[in-house]
């Protein structure tokens, strides 16, 4: 593309859309139907020129434009419970389905990660040796030693809220280091995995796995579902970065990253499920059955909610990504 000539050819039809734009009186009908039309011209040259002729100057001179008369045309729109039930019932579950072949083999993979660590560390005293003192680890694996006391050793709410946190933290860096080429999503995975390794070796070797089991599966399965999700959801987006497919790099980018947004905020949802579930029911004098079956019906609503829901928004169309009429204009490309 000739940048000059390009420039020179579509000026004055950005003119007369800025000049447009600054009119100060309400627009007659022929005004209007113009200034859409220069709009979605616009918006197409500002597409070429980031895919063909990129110039930082113009690009943003444009991109203010398309911008403003976007507004224009569309309104202001503000946030309705329409949009919120729409994200819970399509969007969100929509994008957590779309992302399962990224995030189921994340979890079986994971999993099995922890239980080798698991193993290895309950069968090799000189890996314990490792991790502490004999004493130490006597007195974390003990009977109302610190495996156990540890959830209950703060007030629920408080204790409840702070694990809410972590956690949304955890998954929120998952699903925004994925764009690093994956990397950063995968350390992160491993050191829940090897937390999670530790404590099954260490009760294990004491003769204690039911215990810690006990105590760990009730908000357990939840919570490293909500991870596994973020994580599979960050390897997907980095994998975008190395392999966009047939839509440009920023294309692609932009679309996942907004779908990565609104996960980050459904699965702060779902934390906060399962840190209410650590916080009131795993410490509670609840029988450990008991404590057990209420996080297995927590697991198996979200994923009813995901293949059920998710399934039939996706075959609606549904990606997870804002409506149509809030994204930015990109000109098609050829398969």
């Amino acid at each position: 593309m000739d940048l000059d000539v390009f420039v020179a050819a579509h000026r004055p039809e950005w003119d007369r859309l800025d000049a447009l734009l600054r009119r100060r009186r309400r627009l007659t009908g022929a005004e209007a139907d113009e200034l859409v039309v220069l709009y979605q011209r616009a918006a197409t040259h500002l597409s070429l020129i980031q895919s063909s002729a990129h110039d930082p100057q113009l690009t943003g001179r444009l991109t203010q434009l398309v911008a403003r008369a976007r507004s224009t045309v569309t309104g202001t729109r503000r946030a309705s419970w329409r949009d919120v039930t729409r994200f819970l019932l399509e969007g969100f579950p929509a994008a957590v389905y779309r992302s399962r072949h990224w995030w189921v083999p994340t979890a079986l993979l994971s999993t099995a990660v922890a239980a080798l660590l698991g193993w290895w560390i309950g069968t090799h005293p000189e890996v314990q040796a490792t991790i502490g003192a004999p004493d130490e680890l006597r007195q974390m694996t003990r009977p109302g030693g610190e495996y156990e006391t540890y959830y209950s050793s703060h007030p629920a709410t408080s204790f409840a809220a702070q694990v809410w946190t972590n956690n949304a933290q955890a998954a929120a860096m998952c699903l925004v280091l994925g764009a690093f080429l994956c990397l950063p999503v995968i350390w992160i995975l491993f050191q829940n995995m090897l937390n999670l390794g530790v404590g099954i070796g260490l009760m294990s070797s004491a003769g204690r796995l039911d215990t810690f089991l006990g105590l760990v599966l009730p908000h357990g399965l939840l919570e490293l579902t909500a991870v596994f999700v973020a994580a599979g959801t960050g390897l997907r987006l980095g994998w975008t970065v190395i392999d966009p497919g047939p839509r440009t790099r920023r294309a692609a980018l932009a679309e996942e990253g907004r779908s990565a947004l609104g996960m980050a905020i459904g699965l702060a949802l779902v934390l906060f499920v399962s840190g209410a579930i650590e916080g009131f029911v795993t410490p509670s004098g609840l029988p450990t059955w008991a404590r057990i079956t209420i996080g297995v019906v927590a697991e198996a609503v979200f994923l009813l909610y995901v293949y059920g829901l998710g399934r039939r928004a996706v075959r609606r169309g549904e990606t997870g990504d804002v409506e149509a009429s809030e994204r930015s204009a990109s000109v098609p490309l050829a398969a």
